[in-house]
């Protein structure tokens, strides 16, 4: 069966974060014109990304959930190559 692709829509809490002197890419999205999960990825400067397997209900408590996991552990847990996702 072949899955059309489809749009996806961003929040607009996706942006560019800085701290410790690194600057990641935040993402969160869903597809567009759904009251569908929201999903959050974050995007390094040589563009490896991890994503959480976990969905939010919201974006904002996808954005949360980006700050948190940088308080716990700092923005270099985005940088090394990890199979591990939040």
């Amino acid at each position: 069966m072949v899955i059309p692709d489809r749009e996806l829509e961003h929040s607009p809490l996706c942006g560019i974060f800085t701290r410790e002197g690194i600057t990641l890419e935040v993402q969160i999205y869903r597809f567009a014109g759904t009251a569908d999960v929201w999903t959050l990825e974050v995007v390094n400067h040589q563009g490896g990304s991890t994503v959480w397997t976990e969905s939010f209900f919201t974006d904002q408590a996808a954005h949360k959930a980006f700050v948190r996991a940088v308080d716990e552990d700092g923005m270099g847990q985005f940088l090394e190559p990890s199979e591990t996702l939040h």
